[in-house]
């Protein structure tokens, strides 16, 4: 079954569609565009790939982030909030910390996010810290 995906590009380009073969330890895969153009894409080359719900998305939802004290998917991971080199701050949940390896996934806390997974180009950080959890 295909992915919907997003491809954001480090120097701000973009490309969305469907792909089959995305694969953390692989390089590169492929994203076949709505109008049926196949784009090959570096993961290098990318700020990150979010795995999305709808191509479309909803541009009035602004991305929680803070998750629940209760939420289940806290179990086995961490909460932590990667800020890119263009200042994007994105707070997901991450199974490893500090993550290994040039690329890593991260699952945002917001349930409602139209992103269900993103997967992470680390050279393309500024910085990351973990999320101090609270107890109220």
């Amino acid at each position: 079954m295909p992915n919907h995906v997003v491809a954001r590009y480090i120097d701000g380009r973009m490309v969305k569609g469907t792909s089959l073969d995305v694969a953390q330890d692989r390089p590169k895969f492929h994203v076949r565009e709505d109008d049926g153009t196949m784009t090959q894409v570096s993961l290098s080359e990318l700020k990150a790939l979010f795995f999305v719900k709808s191509l479309d998305g909803n541009s009035e939802h602004i991305e929680g982030q803070e998750i629940d004290a209760v939420d289940p998917r806290l179990r086995g991971s961490r909460v932590l909030e990667v800020t890119f080199q263009d200042g994007e701050k994105i707070v997901g949940l991450c199974t490893r910390y500090p993550p290994k390896g040039a690329s890593f996934f991260l699952v945002p806390v917001d349930s409602d996010s139209n992103n269900l997974r993103i997967l992470v180009n680390s050279a393309a950080l500024q910085g990351m810290a973990l999320v101090e959890e609270t107890n109220d």
